[in-house]
């Protein structure tokens, strides 16, 4: 008795629910059901008060069975595949309303519109099966109308979801950059400092101006591809500075880059893994290659640096460190596999990677 007591509960909490979530829709809808019957029975009996009274008291039928089929049978016995009872229950559930109706409709639509000679009704099997089987086209009507809207909230409450859950993963990628890249490059100063370096003050101006840019300049989503262009021209002088001899850089752009617009400090996470890897000391003089080749829709990037000699001379990945795993997930998220190829790979003489990238 309580576990019915408590299903009963439950279909009147979710028919109330529902209503008070979108009161408006409700209303809107079966008012736009009810003219449109109002208006197809009564220019078929040419009679608009006849099909205003029998409509207005066929109303709460309708409503009735719906709501008692969408949020009570469907969820206690079709989704729990109980078929028979739901079949039953549906089919008792009908059954008593057509009899109900055929009750209003007989003692008090017949003589009010037609005094004088009421039409009168008697509930044969055909006309029972008629009327049911009308029911049964509302319910089905109002229940595919009601989960299709439900489908498409779902779909858009879950895009909205997957678009928060995109935000939010990568705004964690971008946030690591940041410090990442700062470590490094206090590590570059200290290590002028150590040799008591002239360039000690302007490596710091430099960083400062790195800094600001990455602080103030890289919170949205996209940035200017020519900005990022100057940050990375900024960034090579900085390792310059830092190298001196031991490095043979060439960087070269081609292509118009205003208006264009690309994630920011993506392209210059693959320039510092070049250097990373390239331009230890340890290893000796290196070259590094940077290309940037912008078209109407698409950038070509391409960074290689030189093999070292002897791989043992490769420094090893430091606790913490990034890599280029965090690239590659930004640009999975930001982009999409349809708008961007990305190549990782070793030749004769030195270690390169490729990115195709469409840009907005």
């Amino acid at each position: 008795m309580r576990a019915q007591n408590q299903v009963n509960n439950n279909f009147l909490v979710n028919a109330v629910t529902e209503y008070k979530i979108r009161p408006i829709h409700h209303v809107i809808f079966w008012s736009i059901y009810f003219m449109f019957n109002f208006l197809r029975w009564g220019s078929y009996f040419n009679d608009y008060i006849y099909s205003f009274k029998s409509n207005l008291l066929g109303f709460p039928i309708h409503i009735t069975l719906s709501y008692f089929t969408i949020y009570f049978l469907i969820p206690r016995f079709l989704f729990k595949r109980k078929y028979i009872s739901f079949i039953v229950i549906l089919f008792l559930s009908i059954l008593v309303m057509v009899t109900i109706k055929y009750l209003l409709t007989h003692f008090l639509i017949s003589y009010n519109v037609w005094p004088e000679g009421p039409e009168t009704y008697s509930m044969t099997l055909n006309f029972t099966v008629v009327m049911m089987l009308g029911e049964l086209y509302v319910i089905t009507f109002v229940a595919s109308f009601k989960f299709t809207m439900d489908y498409l909230r779902e779909t858009r409450k879950a895009s909205r979801l997957e678009k928060e859950q995109l935000e939010t993963e990568l705004r964690f990628l971008r946030a690591q950059i940041s410090p990442h890249f700062f470590f490094n490059t206090l590590n570059n100063i200290y290590s002028l400092s150590l040799e008591k370096s002239d360039k000690t003050p302007d490596t710091i101006i430099k960083l400062s101006d790195l800094m600001r840019y990455v602080l103030y300049e890289t919170k949205e989503n996209n940035q200017s591809l020519r900005k990022e262009i100057i940050f990375i021209n900024n960034y090579l002088d900085l390792e310059k500075m830092r190298y001196n001899e031991n490095l043979q850089l060439d960087f070269k752009v081609t292509g118009e880059s205003k208006g264009k617009k690309i994630a920011p400090l993506l392209l210059v996470q693959f320039i510092e893994n070049a250097f990373k890897h390239g331009a230890n000391k340890s290893i000796g003089k290196v070259k590094i290659g940077i290309d940037v080749h912008v078209e109407e829709k698409f950038l070509y990037f391409r960074v290689g640096n030189t093999k070292p000699k002897n791989p043992g001379t490769i420094p090893k990945k430091s606790p913490g460190g990034i890599g280029l795993s965090n690239v590659e997930k930004r640009l999975k998220l930001r982009y999409g596999e349809d708008e961007y190829k990305l190549s990782i790979h070793e030749e004769l003489d030195e270690y390169v990677v490729n990115l195709m990238l469409k840009l907005r």
